[in-house]
Formats: structure tokens, sequence, C-alpha cells
């Protein structure tokens, strides 16, 4: 391909259907009409003299072409380059700033530090800013961030892409909980009174394991998970209308002390620390540089 030729607007929309390997779902992320991008899209294969993208065997989206395969990680890498280039700027006034932001968390660690500083976020004058938090991605999160399409993770350390930029934020342990006046009354729980419990977890896939689960194996004992739920805070309703105990942050279920009990653990875990991580190339950009500064600022390190 001639470079001389190209036209950057093809190439990013190149990038999208190489990203989604689906037209429609390209279209829409780039805000132009399918029959558009189809276009466009002819027109790539003539100026790279491959078809890029050819339908699915299975009936559903595109499979790219090994030329495309092979150009997708420049092209990517390119792009994002150029957006970091021509989005640097000298200074950023939150007061007159024209901005959207994406934080990627779970709905834990958004109650445990995302509110506080959401809440500093919007205490500020800053009427063109916009702050959207979506669930972390399973996977793909350097190339999202990379693309510009997620601006801050915040979550464990452990889970920190090597690839990223990372922050320490605040240290946080385990403690059990139970709703106000369960039967067993609010004493200190023994391990065996703990694993006779009926117990409340978090799980995305519906597990009843967890690392909880692996601290009591080593333990040779066993707990009885009997309910699983998608989000950290619909434990609390559980707890506060039922007699199961849930182990979680301490900092989540401090959250929730109106509703709920909280008590030691008759066991010891080990802690884990929450970071906050953005992409290499948002270092420098003043408005990233904002944003970070708003979680640091309502971090504080614990026990």
């Amino acid at each position: 391909m001639d470079i001389k030729r190209s036209d950057l607007p093809l190439l990013i929309s190149l990038d999208a259907m190489l990203d989604t390997l689906n037209v429609t779902r390209a279209a829409r992320r780039l805000s132009i009409s399918q029959p558009a991008l189809s276009g466009q899209l002819s027109r790539l294969r003539e100026l790279f003299d491959d078809p890029l993208l050819v339908p699915s065997e299975q009936g559903r989206g595109m499979v790219p072409t090994p030329r495309a395969l092979e150009l997708q990680p420049r092209l990517s890498q390119a792009l994002s380059r150029l957006r970091s280039a021509v989005s640097t700027q000298s200074g950023f006034d939150p007061a007159t700033a024209q901005r959207t932001f994406v934080v990627a968390s779970n709905d834990s660690i958004f109650t445990i530090i995302g509110v506080a500083a959401l809440s500093t976020m919007l205490a500020q004058y800053a009427p063109g800013l916009r702050i959207s938090f979506v669930a972390p991605p399973r996977e793909g999160l350097t190339a999202r961030m990379e693309r510009g399409e997620i601006d801050l993770y915040i979550g464990a350390s452990e889970k920190v892409p090597e690839a990223l930029k990372a922050r320490f934020l605040l240290r946080d342990g385990f403690s059990m909980a139970q709703g106000k006046h369960h039967p067993r009354g609010k004493g200190h729980a023994s391990l065996d009174d703990y694993c006779n419990l009926r117990h409340i977890m978090v799980s995305q896939a519906g597990d009843f394991s967890s690392s909880v689960d692996d601290t009591l194996a080593a333990l040779s004992k066993t707990r009885k998970v009997v309910v699983t739920v998608s989000s950290y805070n619909q434990v609390a309703l559980v707890l506060s209308s039922t007699d199961c105990v849930a182990t979680l942050p301490s900092r989540l279920l401090q959250k929730y002390a109106p509703l709920l009990d909280i008590l030691p653990l008759p066991f010891a875990m080990e802690p884990f620390e929450i970071a906050m991580a953005w992409h290499p190339s948002a270092q420098h950009d003043a408005g990233h540089q904002w944003l970070r500064e708003r979680f640091a600022e309502v971090a504080v390190d614990g026990p």
C-alpha cells in the first residue's frame, strides 16, 4: 500500500473493524452508517490489495485475513500514539475542559473508593466533564486503554498488566458480616461456628468457592456456601433479610454498617492491595493526571 494514497479516516475505520470483527458494531462505534462503512471497507481492500475481512463460516461477524492480523497490532499502536500526540495539552482546567473519562472498576472497588473520588470531582465546577464507570474487561484491558476506550483501571494490584503504569492506592483485609439481630447473636464466631453457618459469596460465574475456601482448605476446614450473587452490593440486602453470613473486604462492609454487624474472622487471611493503572501514553496528559489525583487524594492506606 502506498501510504501517500491512504486516508486517515479509512485507517481509523479499519482499526474499529479489526477490533470488533463486525461491520454493524464498528459503524456504531464510529457513529457512521453501515453502508458508509461497507464502502470504506471496499476502498481499503483496493488500497491494501487484500480482502482484509471475510464473512465468517458460522454466519456471524467477519474473519480477518493473515494480512489483516499482521497489520492490526501495528495499526492500533500507531493510532494510539497519534491520539496521544494530538490530545496533549499544556494544562487542564476542569472548569472549561470538555472531556469524558472512562474508569473500569467492579462494584466493590467503586463502593470502597470510587464514590469518594466521584464526590470530589462533582464538587468541582466542571460542567464539561463526564465520568463513566464500567466493569473491567475480562481480557484486553491494555489494548482498550491503548485505543483510548478506557482511561483508568482501579482494582487489585495483582491484576494490573505489566505493560501499564500503576500506583498503589490502599490496602484492605477481610471481615465477617451478618444482618442485625442475627439468631446467633453478636459474639465472635469460632472457626467451627463459622464453617457451620450458611454463607453468601459474590461470583460472576456462579462459582461456590473462592480464596476464602482455599484458606479454609489449608486448615482442613470447609464452609457452606448456599447463595452466590453477581454484585457485591447485593450482599447487604441478602444479609439483612436472611441468616446468611458473608466474608468480604472490610472497607466495603463498613459502607453498610447501619445494616450489618461486622465481626473479625476466626482465621487469618492475607490482605490485598488496590491500585490504579493507566496506559503509558497517558502518563503526561494533564487531564489524565487530574483524574488520577482525584483517586489518590481519597485513598488512605489502612491495616
